[in-house]
């Protein structure tokens, strides 16, 4: 099993790309995991947000395989504790597919994606820029495993 967080433009502070980085390349000791970004959407200012939407939804649906369990990033998703989190990574993890965690551009989801993901999952009902998303999600991510090799880095 993959896990990749899947992200619509780079990340354009550099000190939370080294800090995404660094969950990343721990998460790697515990899990297979990858960060793929695709790119920012071209003049923009010419599209509607309906338009950028289906255009980034598109490039989405176009970066995953049908097997894959795709996972929204979304403000009106699941709000779980950690614990919880953990639990929920073990049961896709023990299901064996790819699962992918996708973080939108700045206007959401087109319907398309909506339809075809798994499921939503939000981190806070805060509203948080997208390039905080990346760092709190590799965090929790790498929490969870933590959690579910009993390490100490978890504290409940």
């Amino acid at each position: 099993m993959k896990t990749t967080l899947l992200l619509i433009g780079k990340t354009t502070d550099k000190r939370i790309e080294q800090l995404v980085d660094e969950y990343a390349s721990r998460l790697k000791h515990y899990i297979t995991f990858d960060i793929r970004v695709l790119p920012e959407l071209k003049n923009t200012k010419s599209k509607t947000i309906e338009q950028q939407k289906k255009e980034e939804g598109d490039n989405i649906l176009n970066a995953i395989d049908d097997s894959t369990t795709l996972i929204l990033l979304d403000e009106h998703g699941e709000q779980m504790r950690s614990i919880v989190f953990a639990q929920y990574m073990q049961k896709l993890l023990s299901a064996g597919r790819n699962v992918v965690f996708a973080i939108g551009g700045p206007y959401g989801f087109s319907p398309d994606v909506y339809q075809r993901a798994n499921a939503k999952l939000s981190l806070s009902p805060m509203t948080m820029s997208h390039q905080i998303v990346r760092l709190f999600f590799a965090e929790q991510l790498y929490r969870a495993m933590t959690i579910l090799k009993g390490e100490p880095y978890h504290h409940e």
